[in-house]
């Protein structure tokens, strides 16, 4: 039996974010208190958050969030410095980075947290109060889903460890997502973050918690932004249109089945080596492939969709795309040094994700996939 659920409105197109005021409207209709929390301050000379900002209607907090990755010492000082505004809104315009802080606030603002050790306590343990305050996420990049999912990645450094911080009541209450927002991204931000995408359709795809309306939403996604990313690197603006669209459906195939292999090794190469999140997970998608491949569920509709017939051209497939994107396409190429390999295999294995693989990991295979992209 299959069972599909995600409560996001969404609104998706050119000019969408004409109807972020209208949104706001239908969550509190006056005296909303509004945190606009933004990657740049250049996002919110547009005119309508410059209206957002002026309109009397609202009361308004603009804050920028710039870091990649963010910490939980980041989460933490974020929520130190708009806990007193009391948010009936958090508006996260940005990346995942911007989102996930975002969306993680709003798990958070209904408990009072005085340090960092009982905001770990507070994630580790699950321990969230639902909070009134609702969110809405308007991606500027095309590739986390995140607008469309319940959870959110923060990095405790200081304990090499990635965290989640989820709550199936923490869905936002729209997603707003317009592809002009994310046209201005350099080329190698757009692909990375197109090809993270395409690892979430596809791990969605053969996870464990794969469903049939999973299934199907993953792979319309790999069609669009594989039919599309050649297109995306030529400068042709059409592509920004269907990659967006990609990186929704992506998102929302990923959000009821979590994601799998990719995803779980490519963590610790991020935490130490600082691999764009999207580059690190393409790298290991065709190795994964190979590995699962003789437990993938009509395996050729998945090859059809990211037109290649098998694992081997798959790889030649990525490599290319990142090459012509200016990104280096091997762990050697990221400084990574070898003797690292078995630590890094080590510290691959993520509960929720590594579970999820249809195929079981274990650090010597993990060991070998980290070889294969070396």
């Amino acid at each position: 039996m299959h069972y599909y659920y995600n409560p996001v409105h969404i609104i998706q197109g050119n000019n969408a974010i004409d109807k972020i005021p209208d949104l706001i409207k239908q969550i509190k209709s006056s005296n909303a208190h509004v945190l606009l929390l933004t990657w740049h301050p250049s996002v919110l000379t547009q005119d309508v958050f410059q209206k957002l900002i002026n309109d009397k209607d609202f009361e308004t907090y603009p804050l920028c969030f710039t870091a990649s990755n963010p910490t939980i010492n980041q989460l933490f000082e974020t929520y130190q410095q708009t806990y007193d505004f009391s948010p009936d809104i958090v508006i996260a315009i940005g990346g995942g980075s911007v989102m996930d802080i975002g969306k993680s606030l709003c798990c958070l603002y209904n408990q009072k947290i005085d340090s960092i050790d009982e905001l770990r306590t507070v994630i580790n343990q699950k321990k969230y109060i639902v909070s009134p305050c609702k969110w809405i996420g308007v991606p500027t990049t095309s590739g986390t889903g995140s607008e469309v999912t319940c959870w959110a990645t923060i990095w405790d450094t200081e304990n090499n460890a990635k965290k989640s911080v989820e709550c199936s009541d923490n869905y936002a209450y729209a997603a707003v997502v317009d592809p002009d927002l994310s046209a201005g991204m350099p080329i190698s931000l757009a692909v990375s973050s197109a090809l993270d995408a395409v690892s979430h359709a596809v791990e969605s795809y053969w996870a464990n918690a794969s469903n049939i309306t999973s299934q199907t939403l993953a792979l319309n996604a790999v069609r669009l932004i594989m039919s599309n990313i050649d297109d995306l690197i030529d400068g042709k603006a059409f592509a920004h249109k269907a990659i967006s669209q990609g990186s929704m459906l992506a998102g929302l195939a990923f959000s009821n089945t979590k994601t799998t292999a990719c995803h779980s090794i490519s963590y610790p190469l991020t935490m130490h080596y600082h691999i764009p999140h999207g580059t690190a997970v393409s790298m290991l998608l065709a190795p994964i492939f190979k590995i699962n491949q003789s437990k993938i569920e009509n395996l050729p509709l998945l090859l059809q969709a990211l037109s290649v017939n098998n694992a081997d051209e798959l790889q030649k497939r990525i490599i290319s795309i990142l090459n012509r994107a200016g990104i280096p396409a091997t762990l050697r190429q990221w400084h990574v040094d070898c003797r690292d390999l078995p630590q890094l295999a080590a510290q691959g294995i993520t509960k929720g994700r590594a579970d999820n693989n249809p195929v079981k990991l274990t650090p010597q295979i993990i060991e070998n996939v980290l070889k294969s992209v070396y």
